[in-house]
């Protein structure tokens, strides 16, 4: 069986690290100010092998929240529909990249016991809707595909 934390923290690690933005587990990253992601476990679902056999594939989905925010330097500012929609690409291309040449994943998601054999963007609804707000938010859900090492 394969199982989700470890997923949660290889996909964490690799969108911080790829992007420079500190990543939230399911709430905001501590002593943090925007911008940064918020990382959700939203649906797991197995396939492939019957129940008596502990190999089965593994489907899961993941949302990744861009959270802008104001600029510290400047007082009274929000934030922007531009800075959320520029991390919802980084994130988009972090996560889903590919090196033309090889068509490898440019940024490998190494899950201790389990291979991903897939990645796609689930969907994405986008922004936030008021563009007033302080704080804006830019929504994508990403699905991996996993199979035992």
């Amino acid at each position: 069986m394969i199982a989700r934390q470890p997923i949660t923290m290889a996909l964490s690690a690799l969108l911080a690290s790829v992007t420079n933005v500190p990543v939230g587990r399911g709430r905001k990253p501590a002593n943090t100010i925007p911008p940064y992601y918020l990382l959700y476990a939203v649906t797991a679902q197995t396939s492939g092998a019957p129940f008596t056999d502990m190999n089965e594939d593994l489907s899961v989905v993941y949302q990744v929240t861009s959270i802008s925010g104001p600029d510290p330097s400047r007082p009274n500012s929000h934030g922007v529909a531009d800075q959320a929609e520029v991390m919802a690409d980084e994130a988009r291309t972090a996560i889903l990249g590919r090196d033309p040449a090889t068509g490898l994943w440019l940024h490998p998601l190494v899950v201790p016991g389990a291979k991903v054999i897939g990645r796609s963007l689930d969907t994405e609804p986008g922004g936030s809707s008021d563009p007033a707000d302080a704080i804006m938010s830019y929504v994508q859900r990403f699905r991996f595909d996993l199979t035992p090492a």
